[in-house]
């Protein structure tokens, strides 16, 4: 029986990402975009944004002649008999919750060309209620409403890790509403499900929930570590040691539990807030009322790492070069959506540094979006006759930096270490003074 031919729609992270591995699974696919610019990219193999091993796998699976880019709907809708739907859900402007906008547009479009025996699978993160709304957008405007199949398929990508994350997800969770539904799933998911990966099957509501909630907890982990660093700064106590400690315990473990500036980027954060936005509007906000102190924890991180910066400085930004390194809110990332790093030097500049980023991959974008600050080219360069570094992102070359060649290029050897990557003792030995969150 012939492997059934997908389609996915939006090409952004998420959508490019999963067209690419699809076909490295050995589908055939065919990814839309409504912008032109972003399908001529990736059809000439250049991939719109940094992923490890992206953009090696993109142009393979191009040349074998099975994945393609269009923006024609038509060509999308007679083509698959599979589509999967992967539009952003960003926050509202002004509000926690999520802007739907999006996902409606792809199901409106996409419904009225839907063939007979067409599944769409809904990929984006959405507030719980949407997949059983866009069912019945679609049966409202599918020519043979009851021959289309809707379901729900949650992504759990990890920026840096995406494409070991789709073709060896840790778990697949499936949400139907029939068998025909969870069988077809079953077929395109195969090569990953034969190669180990755990299903679950479930309603709508539970598979909309698990993306959410998982972040909630991977967020509130975060947020617990850095609440004990504020802990540790009035207590002279070590949270790099307490975080060590704890994660001995196999029923915490260590992952997530790593001190510092907190979390960004384009998940964690507005899923959260949509998280309870979405519960107030069920009524349920009370249930979810702790993620506020969670978002405020992470909030605060960033202002004490401002507040660490300006005691080195004897209590003053102004006149003072500070080199900044990082912009993405992570590494092995170029995406700098709700950053840390950025968040930090752009306060500081506000409070009179000469702020000077450098990112190894997030430079293009920092630069659209924040063109007040200045940038570098290396991160030397960045440093060079600096008053204060600020380590915001750690990615391998800022942890592997030789303390003795740094300071010979600053003005002056003062350290902040947002996220607790370096080796104090080392660092002080090379004449550094050398602060950190929830470090002595």
């Amino acid at each position: 029986m012939p492997k059934p031919r997908l389609s996915v729609i939006g090409t952004g992270y998420l959508g490019a990402t999963h067209a690419v591995c699809m076909t490295e699974l050995g589908f055939d696919v065919v990814g839309l975009d409504v912008d032109p610019a972003k399908v001529a990219k990736l059809s000439a193999g250049e991939v719109p944004f940094f992923e490890p091993g992206l953009g090696e796998l993109l142009r393979k699976n191009l040349d074998t002649g099975r994945l393609r880019f269009t923006t024609s709907w038509s060509e999308v809708a007679e083509f698959a008999e599979v589509h999967f739907v992967c539009v952003g859900t960003p926050q509202k402007k002004g509000e926690y919750a999520a802007d739907l906008s999006y996902v409606e547009a792809a199901f409106g479009t996409l419904a009225p060309l839907l063939r007979p025996g067409a599944l769409v699978v809904g990929k984006s993160t959405v507030p719980i209620g949407t997949a059983a709304w866009v069912a019945d957008l679609v049966r409202a405007l599918a020519p043979e409403p009851d021959a289309v199949e809707i379901a729900w398929n949650p992504e759990f990508l990890r920026e840096g890790y995406a494409v070991e994350d789709t073709l060896h997800p840790d778990r697949l969770v499936f949400g139907v509403r029939s068998a025909a539904a969870e069988a077809r799933l079953r077929e395109v998911f195969a090569p990953v499900i034969e190669a180990g990966s755990p299903v679950v099957v479930t309603d709508f509501a539970t598979a909309e929930l698990v993306k959410v909630a998982a972040n909630s907890f991977l967020a509130t982990k975060i947020s617990f570590i850095n609440a004990m660093a504020e802990v540790c700064e009035v207590t002279h106590a070590d949270v790099t040691k307490l975080s060590e400690a704890l994660g001995y315990d196999e029923r915490i473990g260590r992952r997530f539990l790593r001190p510092g500036l907190g979390f960004g980027g384009g998940c964690l954060p507005k899923d959260i807030r949509a998280f309870m936005a979405r519960a107030g509007e069920l009524g349920a906000d009370q249930a979810l009322a702790f993620l506020k102190d969670v978002d405020a924890i992470n909030m605060r991180r960033r202002a004490r790492t401002v507040d660490l910066g300006r005691e080195l400085l004897f209590g003053s930004f102004h006149g003072a070069r500070v080199a900044v390194w990082g912009a993405a809110f992570k590494p092995n990332s170029d995406d700098i959506r709700d950053s840390p790093a950025l968040d930090v030097a752009e306060s500081m500049q506000r409070n009179g540094a000469d702020v000077v980023v450098y990112d190894p991959a997030a430079m293009e974008n920092a630069r659209l979006m924040y063109p007040q600050l200045s940038y570098a080219a290396t991160a030397l360069e960045a440093a060079d006759k600096a008053d204060l570094v600020l380590l915001l992102t750690e990615w391998a070359e800022f942890r592997e930096m030789d303390p003795a060649v740094l300071g010979g290029v600053v003005a002056a050897r003062r350290i902040v270490d947002g996220r607790n990557a370096l080796d104090p003792p080392t660092w002080r030995a090379a004449g550094w003074t050398y602060r950190a969150l929830g470090r002595p």
